[in-house]
């Protein structure tokens, strides 16, 4: 594992690179209130976990987590820095940062693009961004500055975003999203986004997986993307929770090798 630091538009931010130098070069984007040490190292090929701005590793910017174009601009700093075509993975939120590439960027740079328990939109009723109970459960409490208030909607919100998972693992979760500062966990979720053009204009390989059981983001979310990218291919885990590749990581690993695989130049 290797931590790198990169300089997007004067903002530091770090992007945890594992795997084989010469493997197809995938790039991870988690979720909200989390980082890139969410995601696991796969041996076929050369993975690139970035912490979003205000997370993890990466520098608590002053703004731009309200604006689509500097959240494509933090992405773009990634794909230029592994220097070739990429695999772009987007988890939850993850995957509205990756249309904001994909809206400002197009697909030149893009083998392939893979959706996982992730909403495309952001804002009132837009079909892309579909919560669940558990989401509007930890909400609005969970962007508190007050740690009485923040803190235990925050734990519930790890424990029962994907129940069943290890103490240990939903404790880290929790320390990982405690660590984002409460303005910067607030200013995510104001935002409004239609993203229903960037997903009809998709040109390349998209593989969305959502597991049934999701309830922070609706599986109607998976749904309509996959509805709009030509030709995606959307695999439902039945059972699933949020997190696929926590939850079914022998599964999740082999249709992600299986795709990138199959994309890749």
């Amino acid at each position: 594992m290797q931590n790198t630091l990169l300089d997007a538009g004067g903002v530091r931010l770090a992007v945890r690179e594992s795997g084989p130098v010469d493997g197809p070069a995938v790039v991870l984007v988690h979720g909200w209130a989390q980082s890139g040490e969410v995601w696991s190292p796969h041996p076929s090929m050369r993975s690139y976990a970035l912490d979003l701005r205000g997370h993890g590793l990466s520098e608590v910017a002053a703004g731009g987590y309200r604006d689509s174009a500097v959240w494509a601009s933090d992405l773009k700093a990634v794909v230029d820095h592994v220097g070739r075509p990429v695999v772009l993975v987007g988890w939850s939120y993850g995957g509205l940062v990756v249309v904001d590439y994909l809206r400002a960027h197009g697909t030149g740079l893009v083998d392939g693009v893979v959706l996982v328990g992730a909403i495309t939109e952001v804002g009132r009723d837009r079909p892309g961004g579909v919560t669940g109970p558990v989401m509007r459960a930890a909400l609005p409490r969970a962007l508190s500055d007050d740690p009485a208030v923040a803190v235990p909607a925050l734990a519930d919100f790890c424990r029962d975003q994907s129940p069943g998972l290890p103490g240990e693992v939903v404790q880290r979760l929790l320390g990982t999203a405690l660590r984002v500062p409460p303005r910067v966990r607030r200013d995510l979720f104001r935002r409004d986004v239609d993203s229903a053009a960037v997903l009809k204009a998709v040109d390349k390989p998209t593989l969305v997986v959502h597991g049934t059981a999701d309830e922070v983001v609706d599986p109607a979310a998976a749904e309509y993307a996959a509805a709009l990218i030509p030709g995606a291919d959307l695999r439902r885990y039945d059972g699933t929770a949020h997190s696929p590749f926590l939850e079914r990581p022998e599964r999740f690993a082999a249709d992600l090798a299986r795709f990138v695989a199959e994309v890749s130049r």
